[in-house]
């Protein structure tokens, strides 16, 4: 496809869906909710909202490893919402998240139901409930809490910018294509060179800050995210490499990368989570039901 002319944008910026690319039946320029629906509610007191994007991946990630570190508390129920559906826009889905994106945590847990939207603040208020995975030092926890953010502010460059120009638009644009590799690339050498320091992004003990960098970051070193492994060269940061591959040990990651997925292979799609057992007993090969 032929790179478009120059654009002179108009002195007031009109919505055309027709010129949205892949998402453009859901993307628009306007909050709310789109159309009644009610949100499943199932036995445990924390019921997560979410897909198997990254950053679903990075929550179901975190109960997981908390499950296996023995907080009981962490069981979930995990309902698939179907964003190129529009399940986001649904009004029981917006009353928890009115920025209408996955993946959104409710816990009935207390007296009265806590919301909680963005993953760095659900990851945030996980290992505050539970007292795990962020360090109570000071220094500890200030250098955690830096990498959370730094994940939080980086990632729409790679997701919005490079993934989006180079996967998804409708045009391939070279500036926008060649602007967005050069972000990416520098953060992957900002966490290369980090984690030539210490094996985990925080330091020498795994953290929020590793659950939340891996499912993109990681991600993208594997080879999973928008077909650019070779175009961006993952290969040469040697340091990502290997903590990914040490993550990837990890059976709560595992499991974690499951829950909510709908590709891939379908021993690997968990679609809904409701206790451990489901993972024995109702990924899409055991239903039947790759589709």
């Amino acid at each position: 496809m032929t790179e478009p002319t120059d654009y002179t944008p108009p002195k007031v910026w009109t919505w055309n869906k027709s010129g949205g690319g892949q998402f453009a039946s859901i993307n628009r320029p306007i909050a709310g909710p789109t159309h009644d629906r009610a949100l499943p509610v199932g036995r445990h007191p924390l019921q997560l909202y979410s897909l198997g994007t990254p950053n679903g991946v990075k929550v179901t990630i975190m109960l997981e490893e908390l499950l296996a570190a023995g907080h009981a508390g962490a069981e979930y129920d995990a309902w698939l919402i179907n964003i190129g559906a529009g399940d986001q826009f649904g009004s029981g889905f917006v009353a928890i998240n009115p920025n209408s994106k996955i993946p959104a945590l409710v816990d009935h847990g207390g007296p009265a139901p806590i919301r909680v939207f963005e993953s760095g603040s659900i990851l945030l208020y996980l290992a505050e409930k539970f007292g795990a995975f962020l360090p109570e030092d000071l220094a500890g926890r200030t250098e955690c809490l830096n990498w959370l953010f730094w994940q939080v502010g980086s990632a729409p460059y790679l997701g919005g910018g490079f993934g989006h120009f180079y996967a998804y638009a409708p045009h391939k644009i070279e500036y926008a294509i060649d602007r967005f590799a050069m972000e990416a690339k520098r953060q992957l050498d900002v966490l290369d060179r980090r984690l030539a320091e210490s094996p985990y992004i925080a330091g020498d003990t795994y953290t929020i800050a590793d659950m939340a960098i891996f499912p993109w970051y990681g991600g993208l070193a594997k080879g999973w995210l928008y077909g650019g492994a070779e175009f961006l060269s993952v290969q040469d940061y040697k340091h990502l490499q290997a903590w990914a591959d040490r993550l990837l040990e990890r059976p709560a990651v595992q499991r974690g990368r499951m829950v909510n997925r709908t590709f891939g292979e379908p021993s690997s799609q968990l679609r809904e989570r409701h206790e451990a057992s489901d993972f024995e007993t109702k990924t899409q090969d055991k239903l039947g039901t790759a589709g």
